[in-house]
C-alpha cells in the first residue's frame, strides 16, 4: 500500500541524490512525471526503476491526457485531442464508442507498459468555448456527450488495468482564465452548475477511482475555492455525487492556489478540505517545506491511495498486436478529417 500524501516532482530524466532523500521521506506518496523527464520509452522505463529502488510503494502518475497534454511521446503514439473523440460520438459515428474504448485502453496500457500506476485522465470539464487551458481536452460541449464519451475512454482504462481520475471538478470550462496563472472566479448559482458541469462527474462518479478539484472559485456556492472547499468536496462530491475514491488536490504552486496562503497554508487547507493526495510540482523547495511543517498528517495516507495502484499491466505481445489495430482506425479518421 502506498504511503504519505504528497506528489511531487522531479527536475530531469535521472535521479538526483537530493531527490533520493526527498523520494525517502515518510510524506510522500509518488512522484509525477512531466515531459522534461521523458526522453523515450527506454529512458522512462529506467527512470521507474530507478523510482521504485527509493521505495517500491511509491505512486507514479502522468498527464498523458492525449492532444496538446501528452508527457509522453518518444515511443508512444500520439493521440488526438479528446475534442476529436467525442466529437465523433456527436456525429453518431457508429464505431465511436468503440473507438473511445480502445483509445482509452490504448492510452493506458502504453503508460502502464513502462511501470507507471496512473495517467490523471480523462478530462471531465464540459467545453463552452472560452476556456484555452481546457478547450479541445474535452469530449465536447453537451453534457451527457461528455459523460458518455468518458465513460467509453474510462472503460478501455479499467480493462487495461489502470485507475481513471476524472479531472477538474465541479468543472473549469466556464471560465476564461487560466488557473495556473491566475484564480478563475466562476459566478454562477449552484443550481446551473449542477445541471450542467456536475452532469459527468455525477455519471462517472460510481468508476472514478479520483477525482482532481479545480482552483477555481465558485463565489455563489461556497467563498473558498473549490480545492480547498469541503462544501466542494465533503458535502457535494461526497455526500451528493456518492463519490467514494480519492480526493486530488491540482498543483498547490499554481497561481490560483495563491488565494490559501504560502504553499504550507495552502497544503493544510487542502487537507482540512479533504484532499487526500496532494500535488506540489515545479519547486522541490516547496515541496520541501510542505514536508517539514506537515509530515505527520502526510504521513498518515488513506486507505484510499491503494485504488491507484496499476492491478496489471499488459503482456508486450498484447499491447503491440493492439496497438497497430488502434492506431490504423485512428489514421483512417485522421485521413477522412474526423468527419463521418
Amino acid at each position: 500500500m502506498p504511503t504519505g500524501s504528497l506528489l511531487v516532482d522531479l527536475a530531469g530524466c535521472q535521479l538526483s541524490a537530493a531527490e533520493r532523500r526527498l523520494l525517502a521521506r515518510p510524506g510522500v506518496a509518488g512522484v509525477i512525471l512531466f515531459a522534461r523527464n521523458c526522453r523515450d520509452r527506454d529512458q522512462v522505463a529506467h527512470l521507474v526503476r530507478a523510482i521504485r529502488e527509493v521505495r517500491p510503494d511509491l505512486l507514479i502518475a502522468v498527464d498523458q491526457e492525449g492532444g496538446r497534454v501528452q508527457r509522453l511521446v518518444e515511443g508512444f503514439t500520439r493521440l488526438p485531442p479528446m475534442a476529436r473523440l467525442g466529437g465523433l460520438l456527436a456525429a453518431g459515428a457508429p464505431d465511436a464508442t468503440t473507438l473511445l474504448f480502445e483509445v482509452g485502453w490504448l492510452m493506458a496500457a502504453e503508460v502502464l507498459a513502462v511501470g507507471l500506476d496512473l495517467s490523471f485522465a480523462p478530462v471531465l470539464d464540459v467545453d463552452r468555448g472560452v476556456s484555452a487551458v481546457i478547450g479541445d481536452r474535452a469530449f465536447g460541449s453537451d453534457p451527457q456527450l461528455v459523460a458518455e464519451a468518458a465513460a467509453a475512454f474510462v472503460a478501455g482504462m479499467t480493462a487495461a488495468g489502470m485507475a481513471a481520475t476524472g479531472k477538474h471538478f465541479p468543472g473549469h470550462g466556464w471560465v476564461a482564465a487560466d488557473s495556473h496563472r491566475e484564480l478563475p472566479v466562476d459566478p454562477r448559482p449552484l443550481a446551473e452548475i449542477a445541471a450542467r458541469d456536475l452532469v459527468p462527474f455525477r455519471f462517472l462518479a460510481p468508476r472514478l477511482a479520483a477525482v482532481m478539484a479545480a482552483h477555481v472559485h465558485y463565489p455563489a456556492v461556497d467563498e473558498r475555492p473549490a480545492g480547498f472547499s469541503r462544501r466542494w468536496l465533503q458535502e457535494i462530491l461526497r455526500g451528493e455525487l456518492g463519490f467514494s475514491g480519492v480526493v486530488v488536490s491540482d498543483d498547490l504552486t499554481m497561481a490560483g492556489a495563491a488565494v490559501a496562503g504560502d504553499v504550507v497554508a495552502r497544503a493544510a487547507a487542502a487537507l482540512d478540505a479533504g484532499c487526500e493526495l496532494l500535488l506540489v510540482c515545479n519547486d522541490q523547495a516547496a515541496a520541501e517545506a510542505v514536508l517539514d511543517a506537515l509530515e505527520e498528517r502526510l504521513a498518515a495516507p488513506s486507505p484510499r491511495l491503494d485504488r491507484l495502484r496499476s492491478a496489471r499491466r499488459p503482456s508486450a505481445e498484447a499491447l503491440a498486436a493492439r496497438r497497430r489495430e488502434v492506431v490504423e482506425r485512428l489514421r483512417q479518421w485522421e485521413a477522412r478529417g474526423w468527419t463521418c
